[in-house]
C-alpha cells in the first residue's frame, strides 16, 4: 500500500483528561448534557441551559494559550488561529465574521466531511505536525482540505495539492489502492464525486483490468477453485510459469467488496473499453452473486437481505453480456431468475432473464428448471415459466434456421446432424415432464401441452415419455378414459427400445390398445431381427430410431400384412378377454414357455395374436412351399423358443 508523510513536527494534539464523560446527561436525549463541560473545566457550574455540548475535548500541548475553538461532532478542538488561518481560507472567513459579531471564540463546523478524524489531518498539517496520508484516509482529508479551502490562493505547498499529487501519482497507479479508496468515496458523497474522485478511480480500474496478463506485474486476489483440466495443467508448471501464468479473470475476485452501485459504474467502465471478453464478464458478474446473495432461502427473504438482493439481481441483469447467451451459463441464469422471482424483482429484469436463458436452453439441466411456483399457482414447480423458455427457445430455433422445424422426411435426418441441440432440449423435456409428473396438482393439459412444445423428430425414441407418462397414470389415478387415451397418445409405441416395450407390455396402468400396439410391434422388431439373421445380413440387428420407421415398411411386406390386417378389425374389450377364456386352455401347451411370465391381461392378447398368426402362416404355407422359413409362418415350437427369449429379456425399467 501507497502512502504519503506530511510535516516533520511531533505530535502535540492531546485529549483533556478530566472528567468530561461523566458529565450529566438527559435520560431522554443522551446527546444533550445538563451541564457545561467548558464551566466544569474553569470551574463554575451552569445548569441552567440545556445545550448540546461536546463529549470530548482535544488540545495542542504549546506553551502558549489556545485562542479559538473548533466543534466538529462531538469533539470540541482547542487551538491558536495563527496556524490555522495560515492555510484555511474557510476558517479565516468564520473568525472574521465571529469577530465582527462579537460573539465567543467558537467556530461550528456541521457537516463536515470525513468527521473529526479528517479535521485532525488538516490540523496536524497546519501545525506542520507528523501525519501519513494512505489509501485509506486520503479520501477523507482531499475532501476536508477542499472544504476548508486550503488551497494554492492562501499559501503554496497547501495540502490540496499535496492531496492531488499523491492520487495522481501513486494511488491512482495501484490497482488495490485504487480500489480501496473507490469504497471509501461513498462515505463522503457528494464531495468525493464533486471532486471527480470517484470517476478517476473508476477509470484507472477499468484500464487496468483491460491490461494484457501478459503484462500484469501487480499482485491481485485469485481464491476460485481450478477446474479438472486447469489444475492438471497447474501442476505440471514450474514455479516460475505459475508466477508469469496469470488468468484473463484475474480482476474478478477484488472488485467484489464494492457496493452494487459502484461495482455496476466499474463494470460499465469495464465494457466500455471493448477490451473484454464476454465470458470473463459473465464469470465477474457469476462471481459477484457468489458473494452477495445469501445460500439460505430464509436469509434471502428477509427484510434488509431482499432488498439488498433485489438491487443486485437488477443490477446483474442489467449487466449481462448480449453476446448470443454464451457469456454466463445456462444454469447460473436460472439460480439468477429462481431469486428474482423469490425477492421479486422487477419485471423487466425477469423478462431479459428468460431472453437470456432461451437462447442456450439445451445447456439446462433438469435440477436447474424445478423452479418453485409462485404463490398464486397450486402447482409445486412453475410450469407455466418453462413452458415460456421453451416457446421462446423454439422460436428462436425457427429463426435461426430460417425455415419451420417441421422438416420432410427426406431432409430429416441431415435436419437433425445439424441441429443437435433440439435433440439434447427433447431428452431435457422428457426428464423435467417425468419429474413434474408427480406433481397431483398438475393438470393433463399443462402436461400435454409441455409434451407437445418440441417437434416429433427431436424425440429419436420415446423411452423418456413413456417413463414421464407412466408417472403421470400412476399419480392421477382419477383420470377418465377418454383422458388417458390422449395423454398415451402422446406416445409413439414404434419408438420406444426393447427394454421399454418389455415394461409398457406388462404395464397394468395403460389401456388395452396401447398393450396391443406395444406387443404387435414388439412381435415386428423380432421379425425384422430374424430376417436379419437369416440373409446373414452385417446390419445392425435393431435399426436406429432415426430410421426404425423405414425398417418396419421395408421387413413388414407381405409377412407381417395379414397380421395387420386382423389388427384392424380386432376391438378388444375387458368383457370379450373373458368370454375368450378357452384361448388359454388352448394354448396350455406353452405353459412352461416364457409368455407365461407375462401379466394374464397381456398374455391374452399376445396369444390371440400368435393364435391369428398361425392361421395366416398355414395359409401361407400352402401358397408358397419356400415360406415355411418365413418369420411370420413360426410352428409352436418357434412360439416356445421365442416364450424363452422372452424370459432371458424381461425386466423393468421403471
Amino acid at each position: 500500500m501507497k502512502f504519503m508523510k506530511l510535516g516533520s513536527k511531533p505530535d502535540a494534539l492531546q485529549a483533556d483528561g478530566n472528567s468530561i464523560r461523566s458529565v450529566p446527561v438527559d435520560a431522554k436525549n443522551p446527546n444533550e448534557v445538563l451541564v457545561d463541560p467548558e464551566k466544569i473545566y474553569k470551574g463554575g457550574i451552569h445548569a441552567e441551559r440545556r445545550t448540546r455540548f461536546p463529549m470530548i475535548i482535544r488540545y495542542v500541548s504549546s506553551e502558549l494559550a489556545t485562542d479559538v475553538s473548533v466543534n466538529v461532532g462531538d469533539v470540541k478542538y482547542h487551538l491558536h488561529k495563527f496556524p490555522l488561518l495560515s492555510k484555511s481560507n474557510r476558517l479565516q472567513k468564520l473568525v472574521s465574521k465571529a469577530n465582527e459579531e462579537n460573539s465567543d471564540d467558537d467556530i461550528y463546523l456541521d457537516d463536515f466531511p470525513g468527521g473529526p478524524k479528517a479535521f485532525e489531518i488538516c490540523a496536524k498539517f497546519c501545525y506542520g505536525m507528523t501525519v501519513t496520508l494512505n489509501a485509506y484516509n486520503v479520501v477523507a482529508a482531499r475532501c476536508a482540505a477542499e472544504y476548508l479551502e486550503m488551497t494554492e490562493d492562501v499559501d503554496r505547498g497547501n495540502l490540496v495539492l499535496k492531496i492531488e499529487v499523491f492520487l495522481n501519482s501513486s494511488i491512482f497507479r495501484c490497482w488495490k489502492d485504487s480500489i480501496i479508496v473507490l469504497q471509501t468515496s461513498k462515505s463522503l458523497l457528494p464531495c468525493s464525486e464533486d471532486l471527480k474522485i470517484i470517476g478517476r478511480c473508476i477509470d484507472s480500474i477499468a484500464s487496468k483490468t483491460s491490461v494484457d496478463p501478459a503484462y500484469i506485474t501487480w499482485s491481485y486476489t485469485y481464491n476460485r477453485k481450478l477446474t479438472e483440466p486447469d489444475k492438471i495443467v497447474e501442476d505440471k508448471m514450474t514455479f516460475l510459469e505459475k508466477i508469469e501464468s496469470v488468468p484473463k479473470d484475474w480482476w474478478v475476485e477484488d472488485i467484489c467488496e464494492l457496493d452494487i452501485d459502484l461495482y455496476k459504474r466499474v463494470l460499465v467502465a469495464v465494457k466500455s473499453k471493448g477490451r473484454m471478453d464476454g465470458v470473463v464478464i459473465g464469470e465477474a458478474l457469476k462471481t459477484y452473486a457468489l458473494r452477495w446473495i445469501p445460500d439460505s432461502v430464509e436469509t434471502l427473504v428477509s427484510g434488509a437481505n431482499a432488498s439488498r438482493t433485489k438491487s443486485v439481481v437488477e443490477t446483474i441483469v442489467c449487466l449481462l453480456p448480449y453476446d448470443n447467451g454464451i457469456g454466463c451459463s445456462c444454469s447460473f441464469l436460472l439460480k439468477l431468475l429462481r431469486v428474482a422471482i423469490l425477492v421479486g424483482a422487477n419485471e423487466s429484469s425477469a423478462k431479459e432473464l428468460t431472453k437470456s436463458i432461451s437462447l442456450k436452453l439445451h445447456e439446462a439441466c433438469v435440477k436447474d428448471l424445478l423452479i418453485p411456483a409462485r404463490s398464486l399457482q397450486i402447482t409445486t414447480y412453475d410450469v407455466h415459466l418453462v413452458q415460456g423458455l421453451l416457446n421462446q427457445y423454439m422460436n428462436h430455433e425457427k429463426g435461426s434456421c430460417g425455415m419451420d422445424v417441421v422438416q420432410e422426411k427426406h431432409g430429416e435426418d441431415t435436419y437433425i446432424l445439424g441441429r443437435r441441440s433440439l435433440l439434447t432440449v427433447g431428452k431435457l423435456v422428457d426428464a423435467y415432464l417425468g419429474e413434474i409428473a408427480h406433481d397431483p396438482n398438475l393438470g393433463l393439459s399443462s402436461f400435454v401441452d409441455l409434451s407437445q412444445s418440441i417437434p416429433d423428430f427431436a424425440r429419436p425414441d420415446h423411452d423418456g415419455l413413456y417413463r414421464a407418462i407412466d408417472v403421470y397414470l400412476k399419480e392421477h389415478p382419477e383420470l377418465t378414459k377418454a383422458e388417458r387415451k390422449k395423454l398415451c397418445g402422446l406416445m409413439d409405441v414404434r419408438k420406444l427400445t426393447a427394454d421399454a416395450s418389455m415394461h409398457a407390455a406388462q404395464n397394468e396402468c395403460l389401456p388395452l390398445r396401447v398393450v396391443v400396439q406395444v406387443l404387435f410391434f414388439d412381435q415386428v422388431r423380432s421379425s425384422i431381427s430374424f430376417q436379419s439373421l437369416g440373409n446373414n445380413s452385417t446390419r445392425d440387428p435393431s435399426p436406429s430410431p432415426m430410421n426404425r420407421d423405414e425398417g418396419y415398411k421395408k421387413t413388414m411386406g407381405d409377412s407381417c400384412q395379414p397380421i395387420k390386417n386382423q389388427m384392424t378389425h380386432l376391438r378388444i374389450k375387458d368383457e370379450e378377454l373373458h368370454k375368450n377364456g378357452k384361448l388359454g386352455k388352448k394354448n396350455s401347451k406353452n405353459s412352461k414357455s416364457g409368455l407365461q411370465l407375462l401379466p394374464s391381461r397381456s398374455r391374452r392378447i399376445f396369444d390371440k395374436l400368435w393364435s391369428v398368426r398361425k392361421v395366416q402362416g398355414e395359409n401361407k404355407s400352402s401358397e408358397t412351399s419356400g415360406s415355411s422359413s418365413s418369420p411370420t409362418s413360426l410352428g409352436h415350437g418357434d412360439t416356445k423358443s421365442y416364450g424363452l427369449s422372452l424370459r432371458h429379456q424381461r425386466h423393468s425399467i421403471s
